[in-house]
């Protein structure tokens, strides 16, 4: 829908020339475990649907067969990707399906043979056959995946997509390195880099929160605006809620036991609540030592990464590998910082990471395929910083020194997870994204910015060309790094 009104925009020369990303693309609601390796082929599908209705021929399909390429087909297993196709091709939504009927219908089409194509057409189906795994790589993106749909005269149909990361999936023809969306809109502040931005909020004497909303504005009604952002922080809570109250072993495994839970249990103690609401509440009378909000803040990562590792529902923020910094900082500020904050500071807050996730994606990459883990909880952590640094009160220019204090110090990580699975060392990097977040927010707030030596878009600028230089076996392959250095059978 939105993709479609900036296309109307574009054709009818209604736009700028500048590429407009909305928060509302940066923070995603889907299922785990990844948005590159999940999300996104889920998408795809959905698109090469729309394809198939668009050229009248879907009545007419008797096989569907996906060939998934580079990191789609190297850590495939592990994130699902294979499940995601097929209900993606089932016609099932993942922002609403119910998580809990995914492997009912995983298991439906596994044992009958056949899919429900768009939840219409029955057709036969062996997953072990119709979904090939193939390691070399495509030349646009790591992440390819290539649909070919065949009907009963034997013609066939075929299509491409590139998952970027994020839940962003594009077409073939995306010849750029940096897979940049160019999308044109109307935006009234059209950004590409920070210093833009910063110069936004210089000229109109906004910070950048209320410059990000009037961009918003352009596009959504206030209302809708409200109750979207509302309910991007809902899920995000409700994911904590439930990561931090499920014990056991996490699936896929490498028997990682779940930590939130006990993590949760030593915290709260014997605390009454029902809801995830009251929960917070609850969390706000609680002890404040330091160490007690070092324990809070790693305990609502890792509930909201647990949930992602067992193909819950959560936020890409911006991708799901990293869904849990986002949270867990916004979490701290309104059960540690500030009691009294509610939705006009968890709308702020939301509205400022989006958009230096944005900015993040136009210069570099969120894609671990193609940057390795600095594009994800590095990423994460700077969107974090900037928006904690709005809420304690820094000026614009503290809230980009924020970020880029945070990316500094995530620069070269790698993505090396064990068994390609979303796990190891995925969900305890959370933890540290989000503390590095708070601690950049706070470091930024007690320097002059005028004294800052790096800007943001520079650091940004530094990462991608760290990302073209890191071997590829650091870039989610599950070829190098602790991905080799400790087997499945070691676990």
């Amino acid at each position: 829908m939105i993709i479609a009104l900036f296309n109307y925009l574009c054709l009818n020369k209604y736009c700028t020339m500048e590429e407009c990303i909305s928060v509302f693309d940066m923070l995603k609601i889907g299922v785990g475990p990844s948005s590159s390796h999940t999300l996104g082929p889920w998408r795809a599908a959905e698109r090469f649907l729309e394809e198939l209705k668009d050229e009248s021929i879907l009545d007419q399909i008797t096989r569907v067969k996906v060939d998934l390429y580079g990191s789609l087909s190297l850590t495939g297993k592990g994130h699902a990707t294979d499940l995601s196709v097929m209900l993606g091709l089932s016609g099932q939504d993942p922002e609403y399906i119910p998580v809990d009927n995914i492997a009912g219908i995983i298991k439906t089409i596994e044992d009958h043979n056949e899919i429900i194509l768009a939840n219409e057409y029955k057709i036969p189906f062996y997953f072990l056959q119709d979904i090939v795994f193939n390691k070399e790589f495509l030349p646009f993106h790591a992440n390819g995946l290539k649909f070919t749909a065949y009907k009963a005269d034997d013609s066939e149909y075929e299509s491409t997509f590139y998952s970027i990361g994020g839940g962003f999936v594009v077409k073939e023809e995306r010849t750029n390195a940096k897979i940049k969306e160019v999308i044109k809109c109307a935006f009234p502040f059209p950004i590409q880099n920070a210093v833009e931005l910063l110069n936004y909020t210089v000229s109109e004497n906004k910070s950048i929160s209320e410059i990000v909303y009037e961009n918003e504005k352009s596009m959504r009604a206030e209302a809708e605006i409200h109750s979207e952002l509302m309910r991007i922080w809902n899920t995000m809570l409700e994911c904590m809620y439930i990561g931090c109250h499920t014990g056991g072993i996490l699936p896929g495994g490498l028997n990682v036991r779940r930590r939130a839970f006990d993590m949760h249990q030593n915290l709260i103690g014997l605390s009454n609540y029902s809801d995830p609401q009251s929960w917070l509440e609850e969390i706000r009378k609680t002890e404040v030592k330091f160490r007690q909000i070092l324990k809070w803040v790693s305990c609502f990562a890792l509930a909201v990464n647990e949930v992602n590792a067992s193909l819950g529902r959560v936020v890409t923020a911006p991708t799901n590998g990293s869904a849990g910094v986002i949270p867990a900082v916004l979490m701290y500020y309104l059960v540690i910082e500030n009691h009294n904050a509610g939705e006009k500071e968890i709308k702020q807050f939301l509205m400022v990471a989006g958009e230096i996730g944005s900015i993040f994606k136009k210069g570099s990459t969120i894609s671990a395929a193609m940057g390795g883990c600095q594009a994800e909880i590095g990423v994460s952590s700077s969107m974090a910083a900037a928006a904690l640094c709005e809420l304690m009160g820094g000026t614009p220019a503290q809230v980009l020194m924020a970020a880029e204090i945070a990316m500094e110090h995530h620069l070269g990580l790698t993505c090396d997870p064990i068994g390609g699975l979303v796990q190891i060392p995925c969900i305890e990097r959370n933890t540290m994204g989000a503390i590095k977040a708070i601690n950049a927010a706070e470091l930024a707030l007690e320097t002059d910015s005028k004294n800052a030596k790096v800007p943001l878009d520079k650091v940004i600028n530094t990462m991608w060309q760290t990302a073209k230089d890191m071997n590829s076996k650091y870039k989610e392959t599950s070829e190098g790094g602790l991905a080799i250095a400790v087997n499945m059978a070691d676990c």
